[in-house]
């Protein structure tokens, strides 16, 4: 009966985070991470550009696009213009014609095309690669970990060598007999440099980070950056609280 009890008073406990927490509907795997890129398409009478993370993340991890490239991690926070990737900035680093298409009248619908989930043929083609419950339903950590993908870590400018951090940290949950949260540095590491997340989104020299709430998390900020848009959505509760039981 005891055993019970507690069961239930965790299960309630749950619930009664949920009902506070709002989860978006996912999109389906083919479309989670798709991007429609617009801070002047739509203005200047043409099409959104459609971006696949799926598609790209087998080729290149994520600092070489949100360090070396200098792309902001919200959608249409960086002003990406025709010219500028002419002049091989930003996508142009990589479609001129030689890495990938290039920037020419032939090959504009393949990018100005207005459709979350244009290129999805192509989608089980990740078939092969460890399984995930939620998401795109790829586990990228471990692809990355077992070699079943190799991307390239930059394009022209080679980082210099980061810190050897690989400190696991264990995150205290703010819900009563919730689990606490895990956040492997090493994981996250293999795919960003530690400029991406210190100090604008994780504020170290502070030695906490003031706020640091499921709420904030599910309205974009701390891990929300990218664990409700790129990275698995935070619904996937036991991705972050394994200790957590069968929930949702």
């Amino acid at each position: 009966m005891h055993v019970f009890l507690c069961a239930l008073a965790l299960i309630l406990s749950v619930v009664a985070a949920n009902a506070n927490w709002y989860f978006p509907p996912p999109p389906p795997p083919e479309e989670f991470g798709n991007l429609l890129i617009d801070r002047t398409s739509t203005k200047n009478k043409v099409r959104p550009v459609a971006f696949s993370h799926w598609s790209h993340r087998r080729k290149y991890t994520c600092q070489v696009c949100h360090s070396e490239l200098d792309f902001a991690f919200k959608v249409n926070g960086s002003e990406v213009t025709e010219a500028e990737n002419q002049a091989g900035k930003y996508c142009g680093a990589c479609h001129d014609g030689k890495i990938a298409f290039g920037h020419d009248k032939a090959n504009c619908e393949k990018c100005h095309n207005g459709d979350r989930g244009y290129g999805k043929e192509k989608f089980p083609e990740l078939a092969s690669l460890p399984h995930s419950r939620s998401g795109n339903r790829v586990d990228w950590a471990r692809a990355l970990e077992e070699k079943t993908i190799a991307p390239a870590r930059f394009l022209k400018l080679k980082p210099p060598p980061g810190i050897a951090y690989e400190k696991t940290l264990m995150l205290e949950a703010e819900w009563e007999r919730v689990p606490p949260a895990i956040f492997p540095h090493k994981t996250h590491t293999a795919w960003l440099a530690c400029s991406n997340c210190h100090p604008e989104i994780f504020n170290i020299r502070k030695k906490t980070t003031k706020h640091f709430e499921m709420k904030m998390n599910l309205a974009g900020e701390f891990c929300g950056v990218c664990h409700m848009t790129v990275a698995f959505p935070m619904s996937d509760c036991r991705a972050c609280h394994p200790a957590m039981k069968e929930w949702p």
